[in-house]
């Protein structure tokens, strides 16, 4: 029997998403020799498919701006935002760390980011929330910069592209909305089509990334040309631990096992358990079997951080309000009879766009947080019941606006329509038998929203009356960007089910990403960061970007922390 290959370094990074990448990068920065061992086919986890947004308050892009934000206003926002759950030394930690993590890659890697000025905290009237400032995305990349390297780029998520063509966030989504009212519109989008149908042709896929897909090149480019090496389809398959202490794992690489040990330590950083059905049925009540649950998450998502953890003897976070970040979903029929998930993150505030349960009455502010949506439905659904409710909306606001996977004119409808995807009634009736919505209650419904909505008000749930709301409406719309009619037949329905951005219960960690065992004692040499790390934000979800800010962030905690473990080895070894 052939012994097994051992391989040596000084960190062992268990995944290549933002959380991963930002630790291997930043150890290796400080000296450290770095080996990442990725799961997947392809490189860049949930961070690839994500909106590639970072909440980092007092960011240096905010200070350039002029934009002024105190730590301790963000500190009193989380404390509101986690409740019993506000950890202050991990908070402290994060609101320290996360401007100089932003610096320090802006400065010494090809990692760039810009900021978004008017994206508000979600719940900005509460106390130390801000109406912008606090919310930075990976600027667009070019992916040739990658080389060979960016056939193994983990793609976007294909429901939220436009025919394969990532598009950015902010102005550049609006000239996609405004492309058949604004010449300027046309050419922009114009432009960003030649683009993309050359790169098809010569690379066989988009070479302008945009969003999470910009942010993992970013940090994968910046890996590359620090030499650190990325073993993809390599998943860790146990943890080494010698006197209590992790010294390395066995990966299994080429469909066999290797020793690598880990000199400095192990960081787990495997994207959470989104696809894992056997934790979604113990923590999310929604999903009483684990099935009832849509993730657009990598499907390796499997929970194998929280599991490595657990058999070292760490604790794990499961009793949060919510075990994770919280997303409407709608299932798009693919042609091979799988069906893809697109998150719902804009649609629902625009004016002439409202959302319902199969009582056929609202249930929420549908411009607020998707967190706070789904957590609505969930409240709104009597037990036993499917979670699912419908977004609406008549002719003209389709048109316009689009509505989930269906792109506004001039892009048809048919292939939604006969897909089952989108519904379609000549009157709110004949919607409501169409899609099992009580028609009475529905007809009620929409007749009382109506009567304010052509104010543009909304008495019920004051729908517009946040700097939040307002970001995602449409600022074209008076008197209210948020709230219009629905009038002019015929009107469409979309239905929607509880999805996730990431988990939010996981590995108990401390300031330093630290793992704890269940006394509260570090285990020494294991390490956690992104979705495996039990969140900071206690279940609730304050701005966009709570994930990946924090996974950078204590990415970049961790490997500082390590370098100083492994400096202080051999003053250890001479005082001995």
């Amino acid at each position: 029997m052939m012994a097994m290959e051992t391989v040596r370094c000084d960190v062992l990074v268990a995944g290549s998403g933002a959380g991963g990448l930002a630790a291997a990068v930043t150890a290796r920065k400080l000296g450290l020799d770095v080996i990442i061992a990725e799961k997947a086919a392809v490189y860049g986890g949930t961070t690839a498919r994500s909106g590639g947004w970072l909440w980092i308050p007092g960011n240096p892009l905010a200070r350039q701006a002029g934009i002024t934000d105190q730590a301790e206003a963000a500190r009193r926002y989380l404390a509101h935002e986690a409740g019993n759950f506000f950890d202050a030394a991990r908070v402290d930690a994060f609101l320290a760390a996360g401007p100089e993590m932003v610096a320090f890659f802006q400065r010494e890697t090809a990692v760039k980011f810009v900021l978004g000025p008017q994206f508000s905290d979600y719940h900005p009237n509460a106390p130390g929330g801000v109406p912008g400032g606090r919310s930075i995305c990976a600027a667009p990349f070019d992916a040739r910069e990658l080389g060979r390297n960016a056939r193994n780029l983990r793609p976007p998520l294909s429901e939220i592209t436009f025919l394969g063509m990532m598009i950015g966030s902010g102005a550049e989504l609006l000239h996609f909305f405004n492309v058949t009212r604004s010449p300027v519109s046309a050419a922009y989008v114009a432009r960003l089509l030649l683009r993309y149908g050359r790169d098809r042709l010569r690379h066989g896929r988009a070479m302008r990334l945009t969003n999470g897909n910009a942010l993992a090149a970013r940090l994968a480019k910046s890996a590359f040309d620090l030499g650190i090496p990325l073993w993809l389809s390599a998943p860790v398959q146990s943890l080494i631990r010698e006197g209590g202490e992790v010294r390395g794992a066995i990966v299994l690489r080429g469909g066999a096992p290797i020793r690598v040990e880990a000199r400095s330590g192990v960081v787990l950083a495997c994207g959470g358990f989104p696809q894992d059905p056997a934790r979604r049925k113990a923590l999310f009540p929604h999903a009483p079997s684990g099935r009832e649950h849509f993730s657009p998450a990598p499907e390796e998502n499997t929970g194998d951080g929280l599991a490595l953890a657990e058999h070292a003897g760490a604790a794990l976070t499961l009793d949060l309000p919510n075990a994770a970040a919280w997303v409407p979903v709608s299932r798009v029929p693919r042609r091979d009879g799988s069906f893809g998930v697109f998150p719902h993150f804009i649609d629902r505030a625009k004016p002439g766009v409202i959302a319902v349960t199969r009582e056929g009455r609202r249930f929420c502010n549908e411009a607020d947080s998707y967190h706070d949506f789904v957590q609505a439905m969930q409240r709104a659904i009597p037990a036993g019941e499917e979670c699912a409710a419908f977004l609406l909306a008549d002719h003209p606001t389709l048109r316009h606006y689009g509505l989930g996977f269906v792109k506004p004119f001039p892009v048809p409808l048919g292939p939604a329509l006969r897909s089952g995807y989108l519904l379609r009634g000549a009157t709110l009736g004949e919607l409501a038998v169409r899609a099992g919505i009580d028609a009475a209650v529905l007809a009620d419904t929409v007749a009382r929203y109506n009567i304010a909505a052509r104010r543009g008000e909304d008495p019920e749930f004051a729908r517009g009356s946040t700097a939040y709301n307002r970001y995602l409406g449409d600022p074209k719309h008076h008197p209210n960007p948020c709230v219009g009619p629905l009038a002019t037949p015929p009107f469409y329905a979309i239905k929607l089910v509880p999805g996730d951005l990431g988990t939010f219960a996981g590995i108990r960690g401390d300031a330093h990403a630290r793992v704890l065992d269940e006394g509260g004692v570090p285990i020494p040499g294991l390490y956690a960061a992104g979705n495996d790390l039990a969140s900071i934000m206690g279940g609730n979800y304050p701005g966009g970007g709570i994930t990946l800010g924090p996974a950078m962030t204590f990415g970049f905690i961790a490997a500082r922390h390590m370098a100083e473990r492994v400096q202080a080895v051999p003053a250890r070894e001479a005082a001995g």
